[in-house]
């Protein structure tokens, strides 16, 4: 990961992509003062868990530093904000609420400080609540707030936890210098600017939300002549009643991000519950990133995807996702995962990362993510979505070690997986091209210093071997996966079949109880005891064994 804020690009000039759009040459320029231009990768992507794949490869805070208030707060919206680069979002964003509050007034910032609630983990609300609290600003701004307390105290965020702080000497200034900036805005230059800046902002954000500043300007309108106060409506439409990663509802451009209309926000309403959405959009990486991946080829070649029938496959996706993962924990179940990824970044980088196995985890860990990495490791640490991903598990042994007949993974059908996990695998890639191949191969003495111990190294470089024969034999089309990359992915492959083992030990067990008491197989008169109709059950809900027939429900 660049840690100077250099391009991130390939060693061979391969540039990274997220939702099938590449990232521009060049990105991130962190002297270019340009907050829309780091932004505009991030707005493409297609899912968290692409979001958070994209953070590992730049320096996040400087690249939060970079951005301007408003510009962070949208990043922040769209899922977990890497751990070193949260505190920094934290402080934006109370800066934000801070400048919306003096600069558009209560009626119009409270939409906006709506729009920062809802796609913020309850840990980054509460750190946010502190800030303003130790600034003896949370009473000026938010407590004067009624649908933002509501909203707070729906999840358990009571402003009476968090009281500002006692009054200093310098509240005398701050006050003086505020009552200053009033004076100054009130020219007619200001108020253009003003309404520019805010008009601006408006259109980025999604559009019920758009929607409802337009309501509070009308209300507004009709207090100059009749009594009342303006009261912000209901916003639980705008997300579903989900607070997080609605983003990945919208329909990219080549441009950035547009809103759907509202047909479709009322068809994904009708269609899909709120935890089921939540769910689908944290677990369903790989769905939502065959999707983005059909859509990216759309907007790159002569037949442009209209953005309404990208919506329709997405929703297609997370209808999906959503099936497999209510059929293993039923509706309560979504909901008490819903509340899980919601508690804490952490969880939600955990699902993002992990997918339906990971969201499986976590609710048999009651949310503890801890517990929940533990649970997917076992003897593999490193294998959990932490930020050392895949590395424990490179490490613990070779193809060798997965192997077990007991549960149908032979060798042969473990060597399979793999070889389309890593056909599937969204890495960085090195150059198809053999010449260039052929000039700078890996060498076994001498590997590169971050893969000097790992016994994998030796694994990457008969997979570049192979893969070279490949390519000169016309039987493959991608180039070897980057050293990195390689070792990203077979961590999680190894972390996948450690998930199936779990699970044809859990539903053996489940076949054992009386019926009334089974959680996965209770719609079974006679529950499958075979290993091939169990295993097909873990590829129904796994999506490990995509050619062996589905189980279905009676």
């Amino acid at each position: 990961m660049p840690t100077d804020g250099s391009p991130v690009e390939g060693k061979a000039g391969d540039a990274l992509a997220c939702g099938g759009v590449p990232v521009p040459p060049g990105w991130p320029d962190l002297s270019s003062g340009d907050a829309e231009a780091l932004l505009a990768p991030f707005l493409t992507c297609a899912s968290p868990g692409e979001y958070v794949a994209l953070q590992q490869r730049v320096d996040m805070p400087r690249l939060v530093e970079a951005l301007d208030d408003w510009s962070a707060v949208r990043l922040g919206a769209l899922g977990p904000v890497r751990e070193d680069a949260a505190g920094i979002l934290h402080r934006k964003r109370v800066a934000f609420l801070l400048a919306a509050t003096e600069r558009y007034g209560l009626f119009y910032a409270e939409v906006f400080a709506l729009f920062v609630l809802h796609s913020a983990h309850d840990d980054d609300v509460a750190a946010v609540l502190r800030l303003l609290a130790r600034d003896k600003q949370l009473g000026q701004t938010l407590a004067l707030m009624p649908a933002v307390r509501e909203e707070l105290e729906a999840r358990g965020l009571s402003l009476s936890a968090y009281p500002d702080r006692s009054e200093r000497a310098s509240d005398v200034l701050r006050g003086l210098g505020r009552a200053a900036r009033d004076a100054l805005s009130s020219s007619q230059a200001s108020d253009g600017a003003r309404y520019t800046e805010f008009s601006a902002r408006r259109e980025q954000l999604p559009a019920p939300y758009r929607d409802a500043l337009h309501e509070v300007e009308q209300a507004l309108a009709l207090r100059h002549f009749a009594p009342g106060s303006v009261a912000v409506g209901s916003l639980d439409a705008a997300t579903f009643g989900v607070p997080l990663g609605f983003y990945y509802l919208v329909a990219g451009t080549g441009q950035g991000l547009s809103s759907l209309s509202q047909g479709q926000y009322e068809q994904a309403t009708r269609e899909l519950a709120p935890a089921m959405l939540l769910g689908a959009l944290y677990a369903g990486g790989r769905s939502l990133r065959v999707l983005s991946e059909a859509r990216g080829s759309a907007v790159g070649g002569t037949h442009r995807l209209h953005g309404l029938q990208a919506m329709e496959l997405r929703l297609r996706g997370l209808k999906e996702v959503a099936r497999r993962l209510e059929g293993l924990l039923g509706g309560e179940g979504m909901r008490e995962l819903a509340r899980d990824i919601r508690a804490s970044r952490e969880a939600g980088r955990f699902v993002a990362v992990g997918g339906v196995d990971a969201a499986l985890a976590l609710r048999e860990a009651r949310g503890d993510v801890a517990r929940a990495q533990a649970l997917m490791s076992k003897a593999r640490p490193g294998a959990t979505g932490s930020s050392e991903v895949g590395r424990g598990a490179a490490r613990a042994g070779g193809l060798a070690s997965l192997v077990d007949e007991h549960v149908g993974l032979t060798r042969e059908v473990v060597e399979a997986k793999l070889a389309r996990v890593e056909l599937e695998a969204t890495g960085p890639r090195l150059s198809r091209d053999v010449t260039v191949l052929e000039r700078q191969p890996p060498s076994l003495e001498v590997p590169p210093p971050e893969a000097r111990g790992n016994p994998r190294w030796r694994e990457y470089v008969e997979y570049y071997e192979r893969r070279l024969g490949e390519l000169k034999e016309g039987k493959s089309t991608k180039g070897p996966l980057r050293w990195e990359s390689y070792e990203r992915m077979w961590g999680w492959f190894a972390r996948g079949l450690t998930f199936e083992r779990l699970m044809v030990k859990v539903l053996r067990e489940d076949a054992l109880l009386p019926r009334a008491q089974r959680r996965f197989l209770g719609d079974f008169n006679k529950p499958p005891s075979t290993h091939p109709l169990i295993v097909a059950m873990v590829a129904k809900f796994g999506g490990h064994h995509p050619s062996t027939p589905s189980v279905r429900r009676p």
